[in-house]
């Protein structure tokens, strides 16, 4: 399978921090990966770089061939499915959710005087359908719960049909049900035929949705372990990342970890 993301000893130096530290990962296009680590890990640095959002101090960064540092920007984001906090605070609380959507075509998080053809539009109408949506097309982005919100942000990701989705923190400040529904939708949308490869990051290994395949783990900016899921999240080395005795169990394709 093709590489859609390769790091090659990338570290970020701000402020005379080492916030990364010589990382190399490679994610292939059939790959779902989940990146864990504890606080000031590093993960979502990581995860801007892979979004071409950020660049590193040193070393190089590949994204769908293209090496970052010499690409044209603009035209390799809207390759990209990014979803994070970031973005959400740019969206205008009044904007209709379609709109929000929609903007995604023009990498915009605001609706102006761009011209939309009908394709973009039926488009638009069809990913609110997929992540059940659709009978909030009209409302006001600002109204939603924040269940509804991060499944817009997840919308507006796959609306351009992206080569790389990545998720920062999907499942972040939800309630139970809010959470699991959302994480449904998304096992069930990395297991079905002709989904992108997936970057997700996440603080707790019940919020990795069935379906995901790879683990990355994060400790001081550096690289722990990387890898297929059963061989990372064990319970030596997710507590060697975390600090912590752990216990560990996977059951049905998802995890649990606790503190012995």
């Amino acid at each position: 399978m093709p590489t859609v993301l390769q790091l090659t000893d990338v570290s970020v130096v701000r402020n005379g921090s080492r916030i990364v530290n010589d990382v190399s990962w490679t994610v292939d296009s059939d790959e779902r990966w989940v990146v864990l680590g504890p606080n000031g890990a590093g993960k979502t640095t990581v995860l801007q770089m892979a979004a071409a959002q950020t660049h590193p101090s040193s070393g190089g960064v590949q994204i769908l061939g293209e090496d970052v540092g010499s690409a044209d920007l603009f035209e390799l984001r809207p390759r990209l499915g990014f979803a994070s906090t970031t973005i959400a605070r740019r969206i205008p609380p009044k904007e209709k959710v379609v709109d929000v959507v929609l903007t995604a075509a023009y990498s915009v998080t605001g609706r102006w005087n761009e011209e939309y053809e009908g394709v973009d539009v039926r488009r638009a109408h069809r990913v609110l359908d997929e992540w059940k949506l659709d009978h909030l097309s009209e409302r006001p982005f600002g109204e939603l719960s924040d269940g509804e919100q991060k499944r817009v942000q997840i919308a507006r990701a796959v609306m351009t049909d992206p080569e790389l989705l990545l998720l920062d923190e999907p499942a972040a400040s939800l309630d139970l049900g809010a959470r699991e529904e959302l994480l449904q939708m998304l096992g069930g949308y990395a297991s079905s035929e002709g989904a992108p490869a997936i970057v997700m990051v996440t603080h707790h290994v019940e919020e990795i949705p069935r379906g995901f395949t790879h683990a990355l783990l994060l400790a001081h900016g550096e690289v722990q372990a990387a890898g297929p899921l059963a061989d990372v999240l064990t319970a030596e080395t997710l507590g060697e990342t975390f600090g912590l005795r752990l216990s560990v169990a996977s059951a049905e394709g998802r995890y649990t970890a606790r503190a012995v």
